[in-house]
């Protein structure tokens, strides 16, 4: 086999943030660990962005990610909950390029296209499939699920670029 490759995954949410670790090596997927972090609802918005910021960091030091990728912001109706979403997206996405790593985004759809083989699939199905991939995976939650697939999805295009 080639030199395994470690992937953190993250699925970036003011209430939750998933993340998965995995690790490629050719096309062989490994499920590392996963979890989710909650920052407090009672805290303000600034200390909750470092609860995150402090707990992606420790992740990141503990099972030291060779590569990050996050799930791009849904945008929905609701421009203030779309912002605040926006908050935590940007933590995910400045704490690993932080640490050098270089850190990809896709979107939604894109996941669960690389995931499912359906853009549109639904959660239960993303899990279902995250498990079936990993079969020593047990998510910690649907969030943790849906970063383990956010890796899953970019270790299939980093197969890709190789290959081209």
């Amino acid at each position: 086999m080639g030199q395994a490759i470690r992937i953190i995954g993250i699925d970036p949410g003011l209430r939750r943030t998933g993340w998965g670790v995995i690790e490629r090596d050719g096309t062989r997927l490994s499920h590392i660990a996963d979890g989710m972090v909650s920052p407090n609802e009672c805290r303000s918005l600034a200390e909750r962005l470092v609860e995150l910021k402090d707990a992606l960091e420790a992740v990141i030091a503990a099972f030291v990610p060779h590569e990050a990728a996050v799930e791009e912001t849904f945008v929905n109706q609701n421009a203030r909950a779309t912002l605040k979403l926006g908050h935590a997206r940007a933590v995910a996405l400045i704490v690993p390029a932080m640490r050098g790593l270089p850190v990809a985004e896709y979107a939604p759809n894109v996941v669960k296209k690389a995931v499912v083989g359906a853009g549109h699939a639904e959660k239960e199905q993303v899990t279902r499939m995250v498990r079936l991939l990993l079969p020593k995976s047990r998510p910690a939650s649907s969030d943790a699920a849906d970063a383990l697939a956010v890796a899953i999805c970019h270790a299939h295009h980093m197969a890709v670029r190789l290959k081209v």
